[in-house]
């Protein structure tokens, strides 16, 4: 059985966004690591390479809008894998599309739309790191 820790990998091809979320997490708790990935495909070879050091994350933050592999296909990869499928994933996104709503709730994960100010996402995260208690 795979163990997670407090490692996050976060997935987005815009590197302020990463920045800015990377921040976030560090001011609520410098206890855990941030593993960054740019796009999809990076990701899961990110994934595969903590998998097999049995050093799981506990939470995946995941950007919709990607080049190479878009957050949608990750998320499908993610879940068909017996490894992964059980991660905590939050799907980031700037999109409140209603079809992008039902892709989430399909395979059971939140869309957050990203919030807007420092406070807000800072927030956001606050949040969103119950997923690793």
């Amino acid at each position: 059985m795979k163990l997670y820790n407090k490692t996050i990998l976060c997935v987005d091809d815009d590197e302020d966004d990463l920045t800015v979320l990377k921040e976030a997490i560090e001011t609520i708790d410098t206890s855990f690591t941030i593993v960054e990935a740019y796009n999809g495909v990076h990701a899961l070879e990110v994934l595969q390479a903590l998998s097999d050091q049995n050093n799981l994350p506990c939470l995946i933050v995941l950007d919709i809008n990607m080049p190479r592999m878009d957050g949608k296909r990750t998320l499908t990869q993610i879940k068909s894998n017996e490894d992964l499928k059980t991660i905590p994933l939050v799907l980031f996104s700037t999109s409140n599309n209603p079809v992008d709503q039902l892709f989430c709730a399909h395979y059971g994960v939140e869309l957050v739309t990203k919030p807007s100010s420092l406070k807000s996402i800072q927030q956001e995260v606050r949040r969103l790191l119950k997923h690793c208690a």
